[in-house]
């Protein structure tokens, strides 16, 4: 029923037939379907396919969990979606963003710098990729504010306080460096970030990676409190199919930068199709 439901409407982000290819390729490997199956990798010049064919759509206040292990491709995916990396071909639409009827991969440097500032928010599973650590937390978010045209100081106070109080950072805390932070902390401020300006769209990579469990919980609390809060869709890259089982309403499965499985996440987990599937559900037991 859900997926019927989710069918009726208008995906807030689609993505059809995304390549990314690292390296320069050669003879061997100027088209992913040159390549075994069962290996991304060209033996010859050693250039990687690190998604291959890749199509979906996120919904409007839904998340998409994206599972697999590492070099399945998962975090190349989202860091294609959020420009840090160019693609080797595919496109993607946002229904936000020229009426879903333009391809974000072909827009100018300046459009593309537009979706980053407005419709998409990125969280690392580094924290130094996402905040300066020279910035203080609340001018971390400023730097995310000015950046899509708001200079009002008191303004930008006040949006800031806003927000490090919704992820739990306490405003005593607003103008220390985050470099100072625990792991849990740097993750909780990089979501503040990420959700300066209202994004309808979310991106996860790996973001409990290496903090203790009960910081996890509260990170992973957090997540759900704004999807439920702010109807964010979101993307959630992990290798931990548990985070998944928390998180996700639909999942997808990659493995050498294919999809290999993909569905609602309770079908997904208990009863999984692809032997690679059941393999990922099998350790999780």
């Amino acid at each position: 029923m859900k997926t019927q439901q989710l069918q009726l409407k208008k995906p807030e982000l689609e993505v059809k037939g995304l390549n990314k290819r690292y390296g320069k390729g050669c003879s061997n490997c100027q088209t992913p379907e040159m390549l075994h199956v069962k290996d991304n990798r060209c033996q010859h010049c050693g250039s990687v396919w690190a998604c291959i064919d890749v199509n979906f759509e996120l919904y409007k206040g839904e998340i998409l969990g994206i599972v697999g292990e590492s070099g399945s491709g998962k975090s190349s995916l989202v860091k294609s979606l959020y420009f840090d990396d160019a693609i080797s071909s595919g496109s993607a639409t946002i229904s936000t963003y020229k009426n879903g009827e333009v391809n974000i991969f072909t827009e100018s440097a300046q459009q593309k710098r537009y979706i980053r500032n407005y419709i998409m928010g990125m969280v690392y599973q580094n924290p130094y990729l996402g905040l300066k650590m020279s910035f203080s937390s609340g001018g971390n978010i400023a730097e995310k504010l000015i950046a899509s045209g708001t200079f009002h100081v008191g303004s930008i106070r006040d949006r800031a306080r806003q927000l490090l109080e919704h992820v739990e950072i306490p405003l005593a805390r607003m103008d220390e460096l985050p470099k100072n932070f625990s792991g849990g902390m740097q993750q909780r401020v990089q979501i503040s970030k990420a959700l300066a300006n209202n994004p309808p769209i979310l991106l996860l990579d790996e973001v409990t990676t290496g903090l203790d469990l009960s910081v996890q919980a509260r990170v992973l609390d957090l997540i759900r409190k704004i999807q439920r809060d702010l109807g964010v869709a979101m993307i959630v890259v992990s290798h931990d199919l548990g985070v998944i089982r928390m998180l996700a309403d639909r999942t997808m499965v990659m493995r050498h930068g294919r999809v290999v499985e993909r569905g609602l996440t309770d079908q997904i987990l208990e009863d999984p199709q692809h032997p690679y599937t059941q393999q990922l559900v099998h350790s999780l037991l």
